[in-house]
């Protein structure tokens, strides 16, 4: 099983801990503190973008001539990226980790795009301010507790990743993927079933399922529990009681509610609620 940068960091014996807020779906915000020693990423699983708080003029990265970090840099580590690094003073960071599929599936659903026009770039103690400000937004968050504010720092964050220059083959037509998500919007207070989106776009249940997770980066189901889950963390604002919500939302209880929220978010319904209604 590949490990992820925080599981590196986590059995580094140097690096420290010291805030974090988990964001459901992988989606973790992490603040480290590490005054020593070597780190060597191996092809770590998912995507991890890092902001230097305090510190960092100790760190070097090995593997591209020696670079040497400051306060402020950004750093981007595509999946299955490898990198080694040397740590020879205190530093402060944040690091926002996410698998691949997850930050496909937040950019297709945000710019209402291919999935796999998203371009993770690997940067390197580079001046990103359209990255580092959702990153020390997230940072706060984290040390405050302030899911809301995370989230909507991550929203910024995604919305301002570049797209690759690729050309996309296979998968749904713009067309289709919108006569799908406008059936969907109009129907998840019940059963969505495959054959329903697939017959949307015109084509089997077999050929809908491969063609629309290349074009949304997860499956058909996972894309309907995440339409479900963000209706259900809207109306979460509001005077509904939960067992409503998970009704109108089209979750067969609410204990069925509660799984998939935990599962997607990070947090139950109930403590979601009193967290943006503070």
């Amino acid at each position: 099983m590949k490990q992820t940068v925080t599981n590196i960091l986590e059995t580094s014996g140097s690096a420290r801990s010291f805030d974090q807020l988990d964001l459901g779906s992988g989606r973790t915000v992490i603040l480290w503190e590490n005054s020593g020693g070597r780190i060597n990423y191996v092809r770590p699983h998912g995507h991890t973008f890092s902001f230097y708080l305090e510190g960092g003029t100790g760190v070097r990265r090995l593997d591209i001539g020696g670079a040497t970090g400051h306060p402020g840099a950004v750093c981007v580590m595509p999946a299955e990226q490898s990198s080694d690094w040397e740590i020879t003073s205190r530093f402060k960071f944040v690091h926002f980790h996410v698998p691949d599929a997850i930050l496909r599936a937040s950019y297709a659903h945000i710019h209402d795009r291919d999935a796999r026009r998203l371009e993770v770039r690997e940067s390197t103690f580079a001046h990103h301010p359209e990255i580092a400000t959702p990153m020390f937004q997230m940072a706060q968050a984290a040390i405050q507790g302030d899911r809301l504010a995370a989230e909507v720092a991550l929203s910024t964050l995604i919305a301002q990743l570049p797209e690759g220059k690729i050309i996309v083959n296979g998968g749904l037509s713009p067309q289709q993927l919108r006569r799908t998500d406008e059936w969907i919007s109009a129907n998840l207070s019940g059963p969505v079933l495959l054959a329903d989106l697939a017959s949307q776009a015109g084509l089997s249940e077999f050929h809908f399922q491969r063609m629309f997770t290349l074009s949304r980066g997860i499956s058909p189901h996972k894309w309907v529990m995440s339409k479900r889950v963000n209706l259900a963390k809207s109306e979460l604002r509001g005077s509904q009681t939960i067992a409503q919500i998970a009704s109108s939302c089209g979750f067969s209880c609410q204990s069925h509610l509660t799984r998939a929220f935990k599962a997607e978010v990070g947090t139950t319904p109930a403590r979601y609620r009193a967290d943006v209604m503070k």
